[in-house]
Formats: C-alpha cells, structure tokens, sequence
C-alpha cells in the first residue's frame, strides 16, 4: 500500500467513526472536513481547482504536477491540511475567470494567509486585462509601501493564479519578471491580453516608465488604458513620477501612479 493509499483509507476511517457517533452527524459535516476538487479548461490548459464552501482555494496547472491528481492532492495537504473528495465541477464564476473574463462575484477563500498576505493579493485582483502595475504598485496599494520585495514572495506562492492575475505584476523597470509558472506563460498570457510588451520595453530601454498627455495634464503607467488613448503628437515621456508631477502633470486616477523604485 502506498503512502497516498494510506492517506485516503485515513480519511474515511475519520469519515466512518463520526458517521458512528450516537447522534445524528449534521447533514453539513462532509462539506465541512472535506474540501472538493474538480479539474477546468485554462488559458494555460487545463488546471486542478480545489475548493470550499467559502469558495476557490487553489488552482494547480496540470502541467505542473505532470497530470497526476495524486501529486495535486499532495500539494493541496501539504498547504491546506485537509482531505479532498472529487467533485462534478467547478463552482460558478470559475470558468469565465480562467479564461480572462473579470468576475466580481466569483468567491476566494483566503482565510488560511495572514492579513498581508490577502491584502496583496486583493490589490493584484484589482489589477484590468491588458494592464500591468510594477510590485512596488502592489505593495502601496496593500498598505505597506516598503514590502516590495515581500510582495514578489507572496505573488510567488499565489494559491489561486489567473484567479488572482499575478501575471500582471511586473518589474517597474520594464521587465516582466518572475512569475509562478515561469516567464514564458507570464507573456503568453500578457500577450494574450494585448499587452504592448514591445512597446512597453522599447520605453523601458529609453528610460520612460510614465506616459503623460499635455491635452488632458495626466500621467500613467504606459500599459494604462488611458496612457494608450494618447496620440503620439500629444505624448510626453518621464521617468520618475516625481519628475512628471514637477512638470505640472498629475497621476491618472484610473491606473494610480506613485512609487518610484525602479529597482523593484
């Protein structure tokens, strides 16, 4: 017998003693020991999704664990703690947001990160298709502006990727950076948004990381919807935020400019 065998013998012997207490067990219980899993089609194929009531918990390319829906369970224990029992499908919402639609009302749970943790990955939430924002971004809008580094740990152990779209997090020097499934999904999947990766990087090699309009007096990141509405004639470029405010132009609401370590 192997060692998963062993483990899922464990989990029903759980399951049979409480099923012999003397009272009636709460017609609930099994959802409340047992988390469910279902496999989904992706834009990075297809992925494991694991999940509570309270809702998606963790998301596992196949690719990642070969396939194997053992090693994917071995994973989920190994973070979670808790038995897994197979279910017929994914919960509402998943399947438009693995294939890059936007749901607001798709439900996360998150209740076993700490408090920065789920303040990070709630600012990368809110992150558009077809828009990046550089990890000192993240870090301001979770509220703490000098973990930058600690965000890039954070996003690289992202429970729930393309749920969560780390892949939208880059390096505020032009480089996409890291990501948990390696860079070469990162820019298919920036790609397949629409992101001007070339154009974006161009800038980066001539130092210009805020894009800023003299018609309307704003300010951007360079991937912002409104930066890519400005005409060439009427596009100025800068390096710094500091140096595009002390221009006289001011940040763009929608994208939020305002951290300056380009060595993020």
């Amino acid at each position: 017998m192997t060692t998963n065998d062993s483990r899922f013998d464990s989990d029903r012997q759980i399951i049979s003693a409480l099923g012999s207490l003397a009272a009636s067990a709460p017609v609930t219980l099994p959802d409340r020991v047992f988390a469910r899993w279902a496999s989904a089609p992706s834009r990075l194929g297809e992925v494991f999704v694991a999940f509570t009531d309270a809702g998606v918990q963790f998301v596992c390319p196949f690719e990642s664990v070969h396939g194997d829906v053992e090693e994917f369970g071995q994973e989920y224990r190994a973070r979670f703690a808790r038995p897994l029992q197979q279910a017929r499908t994914v919960p509402a919402g998943v399947l438009p947001a693995l294939r890059g639609r936007t749901d607001r009302d798709l439900r996360l749970d998150l209740a076993g990160l700490t408090a920065f943790e789920q303040a990070v990955l709630s600012a990368t939430r809110r992150i558009p298709a077809g828009q990046t924002r550089p990890y000192n971004w993240v870090a301001r809008e979770a509220g703490s502006p000098r973990a930058v580094r600690a965000v890039g740990t954070v996003l690289a152990r992202n429970p729930v990727p393309l749920l969560v779209p780390c892949h939208r997090v880059v390096r505020a020097d032009g480089a996409i950076g890291q990501y948990i499934f390696g860079s070469v999904h990162k820019e298919e999947l920036l790609r397949g948004e629409a992101v001007n990766l070339d154009g974006i990087q161009s800038l980066a090699r001539r130092g210009v990381h805020y894009l800023a309009s003299d018609t309307t007096g704003i300010v951007c990141f360079p991937s912002c919807r409104d930066a890519r509405r400005i005409t060439p004639a009427h596009r100025q470029g800068f390096t710094t935020l500091a140096a595009a405010v002390a221009a006289g132009y001011r940040p763009c609401r929608t994208c939020r400019p305002g951290v300056e370590d380009l060595g993020a």
